[in-house]
């Protein structure tokens, strides 16, 4: 029988996001501020989810002379969006997982 060797090559690879970044990100402390906030109480979970929408309310068809107009989801706009969206699963999963609720209410 005949040994295969194989040669393993070390790469400087590495996917995009986790590359530095080398721009200054003037949201930083907003965005830091938004994570950093923990979910430990079922009313303040129950605010974060009645506050923070789970579909953007902004996104519609509009009819205009007959003809029909889409309306983008402008949400994605707002630079905090995914902190935000984050922020409302911590909560989500904290009264699931927590406090054993039901939380098909705050689910599109």
């Amino acid at each position: 029988m005949e040994s295969v060797n194989h040669t393993h090559h070390e790469h400087n690879y590495h996917p995009p996001n986790t590359q530095k970044s080398r721009h200054f990100d003037i949201l930083y402390p907003l965005r830091s501020l938004v994570d950093k906030i923990q979910v430990k109480n079922a009313r303040f979970a129950h605010l974060i989810c009645q506050t923070i929408p789970c579909c953007c309310p902004f996104e519609r068809d509009i009819k205009l002379f007959g003809r029909v107009f889409h309306v983008p989801a402008l949400c994605k706009l707002n630079p905090l969006y995914d902190n935000f969206v984050g922020l409302r699963f911590r909560a989500l999963a904290y009264l699931s997982d927590v406090c054993g609720e039901d939380v098909t209410k705050y689910i599109c």
